[in-house]
């Protein structure tokens, strides 16, 4: 049988946790950011777990992460 492969735009975007759960960036942190204040900015720095709806389909994509 042979290996599954990861996909690697996912294996970049999602890290793991110690606990096994699944880390992703926010959104809104790309540009613009002149205009968003500094409190908003500080927070979008954090990264977010990702829903558990989406978890299963995640989790296929990257199987060894």
């Amino acid at each position: 049988m042979p290996k599954m492969k990861t996909k690697r735009a996912a294996r970049k975007r999602l890290k793991k946790t110690g606990t096994g759960k699944l880390m992703r960036a926010g959104a809104y942190k790309q540009h613009h950011l002149v205009h968003k204040h500094p409190k908003r900015r500080r927070k979008l720095r954090r990264n977010r777990t990702v829903a558990k709806s989406d978890v299963a389909v995640l989790k296929a994509l990257v199987p060894y992460l």
